[in-house]
């Protein structure tokens, strides 16, 4: 989960979720995408792929992070999806947003 002014642009709500997985299991990415790069917090470059048709943000790579690819929860689109283990950017978190409990904050600038 993270909290940051990017991601809070990026999707429209008061922070973004991620699920990571080792490029090594994914299998497959099929379908047309868009991408978008920036220069991340960390000075890092990510590189976002979303639908060019409806604009939905469906993964992203990280240059620090060659090995991972983080996937949007939303395109899972499964309400039983695992609530997150972790969250970055606790400076820019809206007081009003509930976390759940145990969740393994990292307070980033």
């Amino acid at each position: 989960m993270c909290h940051c002014l990017a991601c809070q642009r990026r999707t429209g709500s008061v922070f973004g979720v991620q699920a990571r997985f080792p490029r090594g299991q994914i299998t497959a990415i099929e379908g047309r995408s868009t991408h978008f790069s920036r220069v991340a917090g960390s000075g890092n470059s990510v590189t976002f792929h979303f639908c060019p048709d409806c604009g939905s943000t469906v993964y992203w790579e990280f240059s620090g992070m060659p090995d991972v690819i983080a996937v949007a929860v939303g395109a899972f689109a499964d309400p039983g999806f695992p609530e997150p283990r972790h969250s970055v950017y606790e400076a820019r978190r809206h007081s009003w947003s509930m976390m759940p409990a145990g969740l393994v904050m990292e307070h980033l600038d």
